[in-house]
């Protein structure tokens, strides 16, 4: 079986195999280097820096170009579930929301508890056929955290289409790896701390055609950063909104956003056709690998992740061998990135196998 080396390079050293990047991953050294220099300038030009609005702009390019969207459409944030609470106040009383059962708490709960909403779910292979007359918004992830299950994203959004509800379309853990473009989607939001390989604290939501009209939500949660003008619109109601999604921002954690600038152009310089394919490589060799130990992996056809009950004391053997994985719905999930290879791939298959 062919063999597959780190794409990683120099950028990344963990010291041992990380094959948890479905709850989030390795920082760059450039990323890394970037954030330590914005600390020390702290130090001398506070906590907003030198440049406050500079990285966010940059980095609402460079996940834009990532996923073949206009930048002009993309609003910065802090949290999926901040966004996804946004997206409920678009809703009309009594409006109809469609989800995948076992989806992401983090987007579907906002939508789940917002007070007049209906709220109801349906397996994610039947996500599509699931679309009915009466719904409202379907929302969903391309990928699914606990067992890196890939949606029919096409089926989903025609369906949608086909019966005029609005789409919320989940990446967190599919941008960085899957090869994504994402058209004819209302709403997309991205947590970017996994696969993106930012700091915690950074997100971004792209707004469809439709969705960033004239007539398009209010930014209820506008401070004075969504100003057309933020130096003038630190006072009072905001007289002038952003006419792009930056209306839509949250006052961004710059830090965050300064470690973001330099992980997006790393991925952009590897590409993620690539990143795609070593990952892929590597997830089909573990799951060759559970297979001819007699483990059964949850079916997850062309992911990166991949779920498996594990034999009794694995995940303790594990962690004994440094082996840094996740325990999710009483599954072992790996997750395959850039900086992993082969020989981790099958260094995890023999601590399962030990007795």
């Amino acid at each position: 079986m062919q063999r597959h080396t780190s794409l990683g390079g120099a950028e990344f050293a963990p010291g041992t195999p990380y094959l948890n990047t479905a709850s989030g991953g390795l920082l760059p050294a450039r990323s890394r280097a970037a954030v330590c220099e914005a600390v020390a300038e702290a130090a001398t030009y506070g906590t907003m820096g030198r440049d406050y609005f500079g990285p966010a702009e940059e980095a609402r390019r460079g996940f834009a170009r990532l996923l073949g969207v206009p930048a002009e459409r993309v609003a910065v944030g802090s949290s999926v579930a901040v966004h996804s609470a946004f997206i409920a106040t678009t809703l009309e009383p009594g409006a109809e929301v469609l989800v995948p059962e076992g989806d992401f708490s983090s987007l579907v709960n906002p939508l789940a508890t917002t007070p007049g909403l209906t709220f109801r779910t349906a397996p994610l292979d039947g996500l599509a056929e699931a679309v009915r007359p009466t719904t409202s918004l379907v929302a969903f992830s391309a990928v699914q955290s606990l067992d890196g299950r890939i949606a029919d994203l096409d089926a989903v959004r025609d369906a949608a289409r086909a019966h005029g509800a609005r789409t919320f379309l989940d990446v967190t853990q599919a941008a960085g790896w899957l090869p994504l473009r994402p058209t004819g989607f209302d709403y997309l939001a991205c947590g970017a701390f996994k696969w993106l390989l930012c700091p915690r604290g950074t997100t971004f939501l792209a707004f469809g055609d439709a969705a960033l009209g004239d007539d398009g939500p209010r930014p209820r949660h506008a401070g004075w950063v969504t100003g057309e003008d933020p130096a003038a619109s630190c006072y009072g109601p905001i007289a002038r909104p952003a006419a792009t999604a930056r209306r839509y921002d949250e006052p961004h954690a710059l830090l965050s956003y300064v470690g973001a600038v330099a992980s997006l152009a790393l991925l952009d310089e590897v590409g993620v056709a690539a990143v795609h394919a070593h990952n892929t490589a590597l997830a089909d060799r573990f799951r060759a690998g559970l297979t001819a130990r007699g483990l059964d992996p949850r079916p997850a056809p062309g992911s990166a992740i991949v779920s498996v009950a594990g034999p009794p004391g694995a995940a303790d053997r594990l962690a004994a061998a440094g082996i840094r994985v996740a325990v999710r719905g009483g599954l072992l999930r790996f997750a395959f990135h850039l900086y992993n290879d082969a020989d981790e791939v099958d260094r995890a298959l023999e601590v399962i196998g030990e007795a």
